[in-house]
């Protein structure tokens, strides 16, 4: 059973507790959540995130939000591949380098340094469970919650091994419960996923964009079929057909349907009080250096729940 110390607002007002879906880069436009929520008057006093939603969650939490915003504001396609240590054990790539770069600039070191209660969501790879991490260095929890497994590599803490909280609990809604939030927030990132049209030319799969920047890694993948990223399997009736995903299109439309099915299904036996459901559905899972769009969906996911929002935080008051 979680145990946590109850949080007693002076001003007698309910724990607003704020839940961070994951969705990779579309975790962004959680700052533009944020940061229409604080213009209405709404300070979350729990965060609770999965996945890019842990990453948020813990600047959040750490009081440099605004250094985060500013700087995926400015990062482009160069910058994101600089910040990819390429790995072939566990996952392409480690994450020691971006986790680190947060670590430095947007992350305290400890959870108990924080002024905010925080914790995060990872799973347990051996036994499929759900671990929530609120103790030792925020880092390593961070981490270990964004490890989507496939893409980033496995984090071995404290003896186990942990990945993506999101193939178990993607928008942590329970969590925040548990550590005392009364009325929940939650944003869900997953919303008009399947079945979602893009133009080819919006496509900048991972593996390519790998590909182009590591010369060795070309030859590697090249050697066993991946190099232009389309599967190794082909025949004389898939050959050449360009209506046929990639390997990368097909790996993140599978985790897409993954996670917003295990989304669907915990949020309806564990509603929020408020969801909120940024539309970045065209936002590739790697493209990190759109944060202004995701920013601005946030933005916009907030004014569209707006009444809610004021009827259930005047109906508390």
């Amino acid at each position: 059973m979680y145990e946590t110390a109850p949080i007693d607002r002076k001003d007698g007002r309910p724990v607003v507790g704020l839940a961070l879906g994951s969705g990779a880069a579309r975790g962004w436009s959680h700052i533009g959540v944020i940061q229409a929520l604080e213009r209405e008057g709404i300070k979350p006093d729990v965060v609770c995130g999965c996945s890019s939603g842990a990453l948020v969650g813990a600047a959040l939490a750490s009081g440099r939000l605004k250094a985060l915003a500013d700087w995926v504001g400015a990062l482009d396609w160069q910058a994101v591949l600089g910040m990819l240590d390429v790995s072939f054990k566990g996952g392409l790539i480690r994450g020691d380098r971006v986790v680190q770069h947060c670590a430095e600039h947007f992350f305290l070191e400890k959870f108990s340094d924080l002024r905010m209660p925080f914790a995060c969501v990872a799973t347990e790879l051996s036994s499929g469970r759900e671990v929530w991490l609120r103790e030792g260095a925020i880092s390593a929890a961070v981490q270990a919650s964004i490890a989507l497994p496939g893409l980033f590599s496995p984090v071995n803490r404290h003896g186990r091994v942990l990945v993506d909280g999101g193939l178990v609990n993607p928008v942590p809604v329970s969590l925040c419960r548990a550590m005392g939030a009364e009325i929940v927030i939650a944003v869900e990132l997953g919303s008009g996923m399947v079945g979602k049209s893009r133009k080819r030319e919006r496509e900048r799969s991972f593996l390519p964009a790998v590909v182009n920047h590591e010369g060795w890694t070309q030859k590697l993948l090249g050697s066993i079929g991946l190099g232009n990223g389309r599967s190794p399997a082909t025949t004389e009736s898939t050959a050449g057909d360009d209506s046929l995903p990639s390997l990368p299109e097909v790996l993140a439309a599978s985790i897409n349907i993954m996670q917003m099915r295990i989304a669907r299904s915990r949020l309806a036996g564990e509603p929020a009080d408020i969801l909120i459901s940024p539309r970045v559905a065209h936002l590739n899972m790697m493209e990190f250096d759109r944060a202004g769009e995701a920013i601005e969906e946030g933005e916009a996911a907030v004014e569209r729940v707006k009444p809610l929002l004021q009827q259930v935080m005047e109906g508390t008051a």
